[in-house]
């Protein structure tokens, strides 16, 4: 994916990766948005760690590297290259964007490790918070707001994918944290088999039932 004409770089979720493993290029700092590296797995993927605004990724760059592994957007995102300064040693830019990105990978290694480990609910109630959203607890969030959260997720499979579970316990923990799907101002409920054949991949249901169906 070249980006040479489009900075800043805006990439929507699930469009085409940002840059693949092998790629070569510069470091980009996330300015909005959620930024997932996957390590290529056989046919599959797995995850290695989000980047949040103000990460950087890429990094590799650094070191005179090809990237080594796929980035994909989360969310909807923002990026912008970074200046690496030069690569003579003690250059004072590079050293500076070395020491942010120890940092950053510290605190991001936790993250993942939170996010694919303990019960499912806790591992979603982390990931709620990286992406920024409203969630203080079942109780505090409204109908509307929780149709806003749903909303903003990205799908079902990405989510299961990302904290280690299946879709279907996913969707279960998450009607678990979040109160029932608001219904006014909505469609007609449409027959459960019609809803069966015409409802997309990943949407955000499982076995036919309305997320937040008991």
């Amino acid at each position: 994916m070249s980006h040479a004409d489009h900075l800043p770089l805006r990439v929507s979720a699930g469009q085409t990766p940002i840059f693949q493993p092998g790629d070569t290029g510069t470091v980009w700092r996330v300015r909005q948005g959620v930024v997932r590296l996957n390590r290529p797995a056989g046919a599959g993927r797995l995850p290695v760690q989000l980047a949040l605004p103000g990460d950087l990724i890429g990094i590799e760059a650094l070191c005179d590297q090809p990237y080594q592994f796929c980035a994909e957007a989360f969310t909807d995102c923002e990026l912008e290259p970074v200046p690496l300064g030069t690569a003579a040693e003690g250059d004072p830019l590079r050293q500076a964007l070395l020491r942010e990105v120890l940092l950053q990978q510290q605190s991001r290694s936790q993250d993942m490790a939170t996010l694919r480990t303990g019960s499912v609910l806790e591992r979603l109630v982390h990931l709620l918070r990286l992406l920024g959203l409203p969630w203080q607890g079942a109780q505090a969030v409204a109908g509307g707001q929780a149709d806003a959260i749903r909303q903003a997720l990205p799908t079902l499979r990405e989510v299961a994918e990302l904290v280690d579970a299946k879709t279907e316990t996913v969707c279960r923990a998450l009607a678990q944290l979040l109160p029932p799907r608001s219904r006014k101002g909505g469609p007609a409920r449409r027959p459960a088999e019609a809803d069966r054949a015409t409802r997309p991949a990943g949407a955000w249901s499982s076995h036919g039932l309305a997320l937040g169906v008991a």
